[in-house]
C-alpha cells in the first residue's frame, strides 16, 4: 500500500523538527524528506541527514533539472523539497513528512492535493520571538524578517487539515504522534487536533 504526503508547516520557532522527530520515533512507517538549501549549515548540521546544502547555483540547476517536488526563497535562501526521494518512500509504503515553510506548503498542496497539512504554532508571537532569540542563530535583521513571515504564516493556519499548538511540550508531542498515527492508520482529516 502507497504511503501518504505529510506536509508540516508552521513559523520559525514553533518547534516543528522536535515534534516530527518525536513522531518519527513513535510511529511506524514514517520517512522524513530531507530538503535542500542554500543556506549555510548551523553548528551541528550534518549535510544530508539535517538537509542537502547546496551553492545557489547547484540549486538553480536543480530548479531548470525539474528535480524539486517544491522549492521557495525564504528569508534570503533557496529550500526544496527533492521529489525522486519522496516518491521512493511513498512506493515503499511509508507516509512521507515533509518539513516546509508556507509557501512551499501551498505548492505541494497545489501539486498534490492529497497531501495532508499539519500546522504547527507556539502559543503566541512573542514565544515564537523569544524561541528565536534562543537559538541564537540570526542577527537582529534575519530575526525580523523571520517574525514578518511568522505573522503572515500564523494567519494561514486554515489552510491545513490539522494544527498542534506547541504550548505545553508533552501534550504538543502527543497531540503530533496522536495526529501523525491518525493519518498513516487511515483515519479522518475531521478528527482535527
Amino acid at each position: 500500500m502507497r504511503g501518504k504526503l505529510i506536509v508540516v508547516s508552521g513559523p520559525s520557532g514553533a518547534g516543528k523538527s522536535t515534534l516530527i522527530r518525536a513522531a518519527l520515533d513513535s510511529v511506524p512507517k514514517l520517512a522524513y524528506s530531507v530538503s535542500a538549501t542554500t543556506r549555510a549549515p548551523r553548528e551541528g548540521e550534518i549535510d544530508g541527514r539535517d538537509y542537502i546544502f547546496l551553492s545557489r547555483e547547484e540549486f538553480e540547476k536543480w530548479i531548470s533539472e525539474g528535480r524539486f517536488l517544491e522549492w521557495a526563497e525564504y528569508s534570503d535562501n533557496l529550500y526544496g523539497t527533492p521529489e525522486q526521494s519522496v516518491e521512493e518512500f511513498l512506493r515503499d509504503g511509508l507516509s512521507v513528512i515533509l518539513e516546509i515553510e508556507l509557501q512551499g506548503a501551498r505548492k505541494v498542496r497545489q501539486k498534490r492535493p492529497d497531501a495532508v497539512m499539519i500546522f504547527v504554532q507556539a502559543p503566541s508571537l512573542e514565544e515564537t520571538r523569544k524561541r528565536l532569540e534562543g537559538r541564537a542563530t540570526e542577527d537582529s535583521e534575519a530575526l525580523e524578517r523571520r517574525m514578518t513571515t511568522a505573522l503572515s504564516e500564523v494567519s494561514a493556519r486554515s489552510e491545513f487539515d490539522y494544527e498542534v499548538v506547541n504550548d505545553d511540550p508533552e501534550k504538543a508531542r502527543e497531540d503530533m504522534i496522536r495526529t501523525m498515527r491518525t493519518i498513516v492508520e487511515g483515519g479522518s482529516v475531521a478528527e482535527r487536533t
